[in-house]
């Protein structure tokens, strides 16, 4: 047994996509002594965090999400200013969706409610504002001004290099933590301790969580990452000034088709179906379902004329799901001074900054920013058993 001093660190973060790093850099940057363990060599493509660009947005329908984004645009403002790299480009977000469809609506409604700054658009002065696309019969628009396109690989390098005097160690697999009043994480090449430790591992959460008794109602989903390349290389470009966009749902669709100006690739445009189908995250090679790229297919052909409808590369990454696609920012039931992030069901590496910041203030016992209920654990009903 250890006695109540005996501890090698203040914190362990398990986990370093986006989440785990800022959780990280804001225990570190609060004298902490903290340690990120990757179970691979960064950087990779395996989890949720990769690729060069995400969309960052206040279009939300829920208040908390567009409360929690107004802060994080200026967490993400303050990284670029320390570390002099450019994180961020406004590109604006077209919304478009069924003028009958609430999801549409309850988005718009959202932001005149929040005072976002906006412009909506009519029938006639769409192909004005966004050329090279149309808009769907029946289906309304509007731009949220503030959005745009966050340099993804950027952010987590310059976050994962500006430890101010944190560890990461990256291949390193955790193999089991063991709860209680100093927690001990043994991986595939040691053993530390911690005074609290928090579990930012992506699809992976569940597999850490055995070992403390508590499963939570998480699925992992295979996203195909397509990119479709341009008839004329540059035509929907952000030089164009050519848009991030949402299409809420559409004939074919029930979740949301999302797209980014070409930028990633040359002369390619990144458009993805917010779905996939269910996967072992370490076997995810073997889930081949490609339904969702006909559902992109039948898209491009209506609204965007400009692309081949073909997908020109496809890659992948994985969300993690909850019942209700909100994250899990908690301590653990029976351990409080475990803490767990999970569950962002693919839209929180806009959040990252914040989530961090969210994550830090549980671990160190600070109440939380942000009224954190709409993330509890309690709201799924989860049982726990006792690890012991």
């Amino acid at each position: 047994t250890f006695k109540g001093t005996d501890f090698t660190y203040d914190c362990i973060v398990i986990g370093a996509g986006v989440q785990g790093s800022f959780t990280a850099y804001q225990l570190t940057k609060n004298n902490k002594k903290t340690l990120l363990l990757e179970q691979f060599a960064l950087p990779h493509t395996r989890g949720s965090s990769h690729g060069q660009t995400r969309i960052i947005r206040k279009a939300y329908k829920q208040d908390f999400y567009t409360h929690m984004m107004e802060e994080s645009y200026e967490l993400w403002a303050q990284l670029e200013r320390e570390t002099g790299i450019q994180l961020y480009r406004q590109t604006g977000l077209l919304l478009m969706g069924p003028k009958n469809s609430q999801n549409y609506q309850d988005l718009k409604n959202s932001l005149q409610r929040n005072k976002v700054p906006m412009v909506l658009l009519t029938r006639d002065n769409f192909s004005q504002h966004i050329p090279n696309m149309k808009l769907i019969e029946g289906h309304e628009a509007l731009v949220d001004i503030t959005a745009g396109v966050l340099y993804a690989d950027r952010a987590l390098r310059s976050v994962q290099f500006q430890k101010l005097g944190g560890v990461i160690r990256d291949k390193e697999m955790v193999t089991n933590i063991s709860p209680g009043p100093v927690v001990t994480v043994s991986t595939n090449a040691g053993v530390y301790r911690a005074k609290s430790v928090v579990i930012t591992a992506g699809p992976w959460a569940n597999k850490l969580l055995t070992n403390t008794g508590l499963q939570l109602p998480l699925q992992v989903v295979k996203i195909n990452v397509c990119y479709w390349k341009e008839k004329v290389p540059g035509l929907y470009s952000m030089q164009q000034r050519f848009p991030c966009f949402i299409l809420t749902e559409g004939e074919e669709s029930s979740e949301d088709i999302y797209g980014l100006p070409s930028n990633e690739y040359p002369g390619l445009v990144k458009i993805c179906y917010h779905m996939g189908s269910e996967t072992d995250p370490d076997q995810r090679d073997k889930q081949t379902d490609k339904s969702d790229i006909d559902i992109l297919q039948h898209c491009i052909r209506h609204c965007l004329p400009g692309l081949i409808p073909e997908p020109a590369v496809v890659e992948s990454c994985m969300y993690t799901l909850t019942p209700d696609r909100h994250f899990v920012l908690d301590c653990h039931p029976t351990y409080s001074n475990i803490v767990i992030g999970a569950g962002f069901s693919g839209h929180g590496f806009k959040f990252g900054p914040v989530i961090g910041k969210l994550l830090s203030e549980l671990t160190v016992g600070q109440v939380p920013t942000y009224d954190l209920s709409p993330f509890r654990i309690t709201r799924f009903n989860t049982k726990t058993k006792s690890a012991l």
